[in-house]
This record gives structure tokens, sequence and C-alpha cells, in this order.
């Protein structure tokens, strides 16, 4: 499992994964004491129950947005801009203390949320597609190690704000926070490579959001993020009134409630690896979806399931629950990314960028519509019944994922020809020449259609030049073109056409006008 990363890409990777970590710091800081803040200035559950939602809500909006026209502002730039607009965001929310009424609070509160949704989404959008950018042979190894790195600025967000306001009061951790988040902003700005913008070609087919959508193997792995996301929102909202039955102490609460985030961040690097050297990315999300819909029906347990709740099984089930969330979300970005390059958009930074956006959007939204469905459930079903809702979702997207496995194992198979056998066969199979062609070098390599356990293949031919007597049957038999013509053209029209020229294109014509020379 050992990553063989030059230099530059090391720093890149550490940098980004400070920035991660500090950046979900700054995000999830808040959770534990700003409901007190706001009760205490007037504000109902609803008003700062939007407070947070609405930052999901934004970043689901605008991520595609950065996506559309990252290759223009500069992946550097959005990046950089995107950590400092949170970093100001977290130190102004803990000014919100010094308003003193209600209604300027609550104002005051969803600006400067809205505000840091806007830098936080650029930052992410940006971070995936310098991801994909500087580590193109180890995309997900490298994603996963990235969300390993926000997975635990989730976790330790909010302890470190608990401690820091028990300590100084409510300003005490966003500025102590939001300044170390500026500080890292700096490193970045110094360390992090700059990658300059790719030019516009007037030619080539313009990118949108939709445009990826409309290919169906983008739109399975959507389908599954959105799910598993809506699954993390679904616990966030539910899983401390279902604890209460246990009563946990809050230590004992606190370390419940990390379980799935650390088997998540645990083994997302491990999926990662898994992905990037063997593994088909939509074989482990229907692996990944298949874990989800255990854990949901371990934590309940599900009401067809005759026996009672344990804080046991909840514990397997939150296991299971990380297994899956780290299987899903790290094959994810890279499967939206091999899909879409290998149906024919371009492999550059303004492919990576509508890929980056459309799966931090997708994310965001699950996590805005999870918490809100699950709470309405939970209130009319109870606990056990409203986990039905993510087992069928889940379900639902993971029986997709695996029947759309399976109808594309049958095409894009090709074959391996060996050096001495001829490219033109009898109608019986029989070589029509036998004579064995000279070896010199010619390598054929092409993204094919995702077969099952990964999507790209390759086919090397060792060098191959045509014999006299193979230009004479080539060029006689059954066509007045001759068969050495026909095979460029239905080489080129099959597999140029289809996966375009930057994939498998190669011109044969040259080495036989070579030859005849």
């Amino acid at each position: 499992m050992a990553l063989k990363f030059t230099r530059r890409q090391w720093l890149t990777l550490m940098i980004m994964g400070l920035a991660d970590f500090c950046n979900a710091v700054c995000v999830s800081l808040q959770a534990p004491f700003f409901p007190a803040e706001a009760e205490s200035k007037g504000a109902t559950a609803t008003e700062y129950g939007l407070v947070f939602g609405i930052f999901e809500l934004i970043v689901f909006i605008i991520s595609p947005i950065y996506g559309q026209y990252l290759n223009r502002l500069g992946p550097k730039v959005l990046f950089n801009s995107g950590i400092f607009t949170t970093g100001t965001a977290a130190i102004l929310f803990g000014l919100l203390d010094r308003i003193p009424n209600h209604l300027p609070f609550i104002t005051a509160a969803f600006t400067i949320r809205i505000v840091e949704a806007l830098g936080n989404a650029a930052f992410l959008t940006a971070s995936f597609a310098i991801i994909a950018k500087e580590f193109p042979d180890n995309v997900a190894t490298t994603f996963a190690s990235l969300e390993t790195c926000f997975g635990l600025g989730l976790i330790v967000g909010p302890m470190v704000g608990g401690v820091l306001y028990d300590a100084g009061g409510y300003y005490l951790p966003f500025v102590v926070l939001g300044s170390a988040l500026f500080i890292t902003a700096i490193l970045t700005l110094c360390i992090l490579p700059k990658h300059p913008n790719e030019p516009y070609e007037e030619n080539s087919k313009s990118l949108s959001m939709w445009s990826v959508l409309k290919i169906p193997g983008v739109l399975v792995s959507t389908l599954a993020i959105c799910a598993t996301s809506a699954s993390i929102g679904f616990l966030s909202a539910t899983l401390e009134p279902h604890l209460r039955q246990f009563n946990l102490s809050p230590v004992i609460l606190g370390v419940v409630f990390v379980i799935n985030g650390g088997v998540y961040a645990a083994s997302a690097p491990v999926f990662g690896w898994m992905v990037d050297k063997f593994l088909n990315p939509k074989v482990c999300s229907g692996i990944g979806c298949a874990m989800i819909v255990t854990g949901f029906m371990i934590v309940g347990p599900a009401p067809f399931i005759p026996v009672d709740t344990t804080l046991k099984l909840v514990i397997v089930g939150l296991v299971f629950h990380g297994f899956g969330i780290a299987a899903v979300l790290v094959s994810g970005f890279t499967d939206s990314l091999r899909t879409a390059i290998s149906n024919g958009m371009q492999d550059n930074i303004e492919t990576y960028g509508i890929i980056s956006g459309l799966w931090t959007s997708t994310f965001a939204f699950g996590a805005f519509v999870g918490p809100s469905v699950s709470g309405l459930l939970y209130d009319v079903l109870g606990f056990r019944l409203a986990t039905m809702f993510i087992v069928a979702l889940v379900a639902i997207v993971g029986v997709v994922i695996w029947f759309f496995i399976m109808c594309d194992r049958t095409k894009g198979q090709y074959k391996k020809l060996d050096s001495t056998e001829s490219l033109v066969k009898s109608t019986d199979g029989r070589s029509i020449d036998g004579s064995a062609s000279s070896s010199s070098s010619l390598d054929i390599s092409f993204r094919n259609k995702t077969g099952f356990l990964g999507s790209q293949h390759s086919i090397s031919i060792e060098s191959w030049r045509p014999s006299p007597n193979s230009l004479i049957i080539s060029n006689s038999y059954n066509s007045k073109q001759g068969h050495w013509a026909r095979s460029v053209t239905e080489l080129e029209t099959s597999n140029v056409a289809q996966y375009g020229p930057q994939y498998g294109s190669f011109d044969a014509r040259p080495a036989f006008h070579d030859t005849m020379s």
C-alpha cells in the first residue's frame, strides 16, 4: 500500500489535509453551544435549526456554479479564497453574542452562515479538482485521505469548541479556530502549486452539470452519494433521542456519536487504495449500500426483527454504517470522474471542476434532506419505523447499482493479440497468412466501458510491421480497398468515436507508408 509520490505531491497532500481538518473544525464547532446562545436571544428551535440547515442548502446551490467556472477562476485561487472566507466567517460568528436583540441576532447568524457556506463550497470544489489534477493515478486514495482529515475535523470540532467555550465563553472557540484556519490559508497560499488555466477550445463541447448527469453511470453514482449523505443526516438528527432510553453519561454519549465517523475515517483510505488498484468503483458503492442497509436494520433494530433495542446493537449498526459510508463516498467521486471521461469528456481541469462541484452539491443536498425528513418521521412513526425510510432509499439505490454493473459487464470486451497471430482470418477462423511478423513496438491504450474490476484496460501489441505477403493478402482479400484500410477505418470509427481522441486514438497509416517507402 506504499505510495510513490514526488516531493511536490507530498507537500500538496499534507497542506490540503491540514486545510481540510481546520475547515471541518470551524464548520462544526458551534453545534454544542450555539442553540443555547440563540435561545438566550429569544430564537426558537426552528430558527436556529434553519441556521444550520441553510449551510447545506447554499453549498448545494453554489457548488455546481463553482465547478462550472473553476478553469476560469483557477483552482488555487478558488481554494484559498474559500479558506479565507470560511475563516473570516468563523471569527465573525464568534461576535454574535454581542448583538442583544432577537431579530438582528438571527439575521446576522443567517448572513454569516451563508457566507461561510459560500467559502466552504469553494474550498471543497477546488480541493477535489486539485486532487484529480495532481494525483491522476491515485485519485481514490488521496481523495480518501482528505476525507479522513475532514471527518476527523468534524469529530474534533465540537469537542474542542466545547472545551474552549467552557474556558473563555462564546467568542473564544470561534476566534481561536478561525485564526488557525487563517494561518492554514497563508500556508496553502505559499505551498500549494498553481495550476495554470487551460486554454479554452472554441470547438469543444460546453460542459455543465446537466450534461454530465445525462451519463447514466454518473447519475447512478450521484444517487448513491445523495442517499448516503441522507443516512448521515438522519442519524445526526435522531440518534440522540433514540439513545436516551439507555441513560448514558455525556462522555459515553459523545463516544457513541463518533463511532460511525471514526470507522469512516479509518476505513476510507483502505477503500480508496482498493478502488485505485483493483476494485471497480461501482462494485465498491454497491457493497457500501449493502453495509448501510445492514447498519440501519441493526441500529433500530428494524421493526420486523423480533429483538429489543440494546446499546450493543446500536454500536454494531453504527460500525456497519461507518464502513458503508466510507465505501460509497470514496468510490463515488472516482467513479463519476472515470465514467465522465470514458464517455467523451475531456481529461482536464474543466471536467474535474464539474465533477467536484457535482459531488459537493449532491452530498450537501442529502445532508439537507436527511435531517429534515428524519425529524418528521421520528415524530410520527418513532425511530424504528423511521429507519425504514433510509433502508428503502439506500436499498433501491443499491439495486440500481448492481443492475447497472450486471448490464455493463457485457460491454467493451477486448482481445489481446499475439505477435505471431495474423490480423486477417479466413471464414473458418484460421489465419490466412501463416508468417510471423517481426517484433518492433506498438502500444495501444484506451479506457473501456467499466468491467467488473475496473474501467481501464490496455492492449499491448508487440510492434507489428506487415510483411510483404501480409500486404498482398490485405490488399486483395475480399475488398478493393484492402483489409488493412478497412481495419484502420473501423478502428477509428468504433474506438476513437466512442471514447474520444485522447483514449485509444492512433494512426497506423504513417507506419504503412514508411514500410512501403
